[in-house]
């Protein structure tokens, strides 16, 4: 009896599953992972990449812990005083 390299549990999961989970754009997930932020895809053939979803699961757990925590920074409020088209008179 051969032992596979991955237990029989493990799964993966395609872009469209992906996006189901994960509510982000495919640049932004791509961009995350060339920065090494991001669970890696990884190709099962020429043409079909997968993820492992208890990869993705755990970054999902470290995101929420994270945000729980106070650590993922925010994207700073729009100055409404610096808009160009429909300025704030005051």
């Amino acid at each position: 009896m051969s032992h596979s390299p991955f237990p029989l549990g493990k799964r993966t999961i395609r872009r469209h599953q992906l996006r189901e989970i994960v509510p982000l754009a495919d640049t932004t997930i791509y961009d995350m992972e060339q920065r090494g932020e991001f669970p890696q895809r990884f190709y099962l053939t020429t043409r079909t990449v997968v993820w492992d979803l208890a990869e993705v699961e755990a970054w999902l757990e470290q995101r929420r812990h994270a945000s729980r925590q106070k650590v993922v920074k925010r994207a700073p409020s729009p100055d409404v005083n610096l808009r160009k088209t429909r300025p704030v008179k005051g």
